[in-house]
Formats: C-alpha cells, structure tokens, sequence
C-alpha cells in the first residue's frame, strides 16, 4: 500500500490554515504585532519591508513574494524603515472598519497578506514541536515558485469576493502552509534529529512510506532495510542518526499517535484499537501503550473525557 508519511501527519494534526488580513502601506511606516498564540504566516505581495522578529540577531529584509512563518510565541515589527517607532497593531487593525483595507503611512507601494495555522490541541504537538522558531522562504529560492501563483490567487480572491470565497482562500493557505514546509525540508541546513528530518530524507522515504502504509504489520528490520536499499545495519545507523529513534521504535511512537487519536475521538475497545494496530492481545497493546506514553489506555481515555 502506498502512503504519504508528510499526509499522514498533516491531517493526525489536523492542521488547517486561515488567512486573517492584510494592509497597504506607503512611505515611512512600521507596525508592532503581539507574540502570536498560533502559528502565524505571512507574505509580502507587493514592494518590501524589514522584518524584526524578537529574539532574533538582526532584521530580515523582505522582497515581494517571501513568506515568513513564525511558529515560535514572539513579538515582531514590519517596518518600511526601522527607525520609525512601530504603532501597535491591534490598536490599528480594531479600529478600522472590517470592510475597508488598513492602510499606515502614505501611499499604497507595500501590501502584506497574514493568516494562521490553526492545529489539534492534542495531536497538535507533534507539529508544532519540532517545527523552528522562523521560517523565511525567499522568493527568489527554486523552492517559492508556487508561492507566486498561490499569493495572487489569495489576493485576486479577497478583492473579488466572488461566491465561495471564504473556502477558496482557506484552500489556497493550505497549499501556502505545505509549500513552507517542503521549503523548509529542502532549504533547512542541519535539522535536529526526529520526525520532520526523517520526512525530509529521500534514502529513508521508502521505509517511512511502508510503516505509514501499514502500521500495523510486523515490519522486520531486513524488509524495511531492504526497500531503502541499504544493509541492515547501514539502514539501522542512518535511520537513528535523522530520526533520532530505532526504526521500529518510529513505528511504535506512530502506532501509539493513532492510539491517541482513536481512544480520543470514540467509543471503540481498548482490545479493537489494540487488534488494529498490530497487537494480538489487549494486554500487550496496553504495555506498549504505558511504555510510551506513561498511561494506560484506559487512563488516557478517562483523562480526555475529564478534560473535555
């Protein structure tokens, strides 16, 4: 069966992108934006500006057509010049009317387009755990061909506000969001060893593509070895060395994601979860499950419901 482990993750997070707003700027201008609560995107769509990012060593120009993605809980400014004193932006933004575009400074040579990433609170941290602080994908990169197209579609589609606008602009975001990622995967110097890593890894996409294909098959090292064309040990070490885990302990943490998810969303037995994912006993699924997560099915279950 073939899978899609990058797929497979997306929807386990139930990630979904919404674009928020925008503005137009002209001349000497520069905004103040609160620390995000939620992955935050953004894009220049027209002209450029200074991006100042707290925490971060020195500001980023941007040209027209890169993307920032800033998923760590930082404050930051956008400024035509960084000696403007930033407004803040809530106060800008609030009150302005809904249906007129926020403009600052004067002129209209600087437009800026911003959404979120909205993520599962629960399987959510997978994502959000390991992506870094700031992304930034320059238009001029290989990899931001698309995001061209997708920004003028995004832009076209909220200024003609045509039937089914609110959905197409949430599909195009969507596209935006998996752009940054792969991007990010081919663009990354040295990512620290996990998941995300693995993913990025073309010598270890078969045997990722195998396990999520069918997670609960009694894959053997030599199988998954083989499908990378490597030796056991070759594959073993260089397995370890991205994803930061054994083979068959990824294979493990990913049965017991689903685990999660299934023990959460329903009603099903512990014993059916267990059968599903490979267990031939409820009491071998429940050892597995404690080792891993630190409860028992049952008590992770009980959790959930207490705290829904």
């Amino acid at each position: 069966m073939s899978a899609d482990p990058f797929s497979d993750i997306l929807k386990f997070t139930s990630a979904e992108s919404l674009v928020t707003g925008g503005f137009t700027g002209g001349g000497a201008w520069a905004i103040r934006f609160p620390a995000p609560d939620k992955i935050k995107f953004f894009a220049v769509v027209k002209g450029r500006c200074w991006v100042r990012i707290e925490g971060e060593a020195a500001p980023v120009h941007f040209e027209t057509g890169d993307v920032g993605l800033l998923s760590a809980k930082r404050s930051f400014v956008l400024a035509s010049d960084l000696d403007v004193a930033p407004v803040d932006a809530m106060s800008l933004f609030s009150r302005t009317d809904r249906t007129t575009p926020v403009t600052v400074g004067e002129g209209d040579d600087f437009a800026h387009i911003g959404g979120h990433v909205l993520l599962d609170p629960a399987s959510g941290r997978l994502l959000a755990d390991v992506l870094p602080p700031w992304i930034h994908v320059p238009a001029a990169s290989p990899q931001a061909t698309a995001f061209r197209w997708l920004l003028d579609h995004l832009v076209a589609e909220r200024r003609a506000d045509l039937p089914g606008t609110q959905l197409v602009t949430a599909q195009l975001a969507q596209l935006l969001f998996i752009q940054i990622l792969r991007a990010h995967l081919k663009t990354s110097g040295p990512m620290p060893a996990g998941w995300l890593r693995a993913l990025g890894d073309p010598r270890l996409a078969p045997a990722l593509r195998l396990m999520h294909g069918d997670p609960a098959r009694a894959w053997h090292l030599d199988e998954l070895a083989r499908a990378c064309a490597m030796s056991r040990t070759m594959f073993a070490l260089h397995f370890r060395t991205v994803a930061g885990v054994a083979p068959l302990t990824y294979l493990t943490e990913w049965r017991m994601r689903l685990a999660e998810r299934a023990l959460r969303e329903g009603a099903t037995p512990v014993a059916t979860i267990g059968q599903s994912l490979g267990y031939s006993s409820e009491s071998a699924f429940s050892t597995a499950f404690k080792r891993v997560t630190g409860n028992s099915p049952k008590a992770y279950r009980d959790t959930v419901r207490v705290s829904a």
